[in-house]
């Protein structure tokens, strides 16, 4: 991995990074009660907890594969497709 494409893989992990701490700060609040409030004759709904967890889930293997490709010096998965053929 070059350079340009490490540094591309750092930016991508500390964006995962952020979003992640935003998605437990929410989950967090969720979990302190503060999925539901009402304000005067009002009901709001603040988030739903259950699609909080699955974004929590997909960023955490995100940022697993990133740490990955920087710990294994690249960006792309190394699965290969093989077609066989009969000529």
């Amino acid at each position: 991995m070059d350079l340009r494409q490490r540094v591309r893989v750092e930016q991508r992990l500390e964006s995962v990074i952020r979003r992640l701490d935003g998605y437990y700060a929410a989950e967090e609040a969720i979990l302190g009660g503060a999925q539901e409030y009402s304000l005067g004759s009002r009901s709001l709904k603040r988030g739903d907890l259950n699609a909080i967890r699955e974004q929590i889930t997909e960023l955490e293997d995100r940022k697993d594969e990133l740490e990955n490709a920087l710990a294994q010096g690249s960006d792309k998965r190394k699965s290969y497709r093989v077609v066989y053929r009969d000529l």
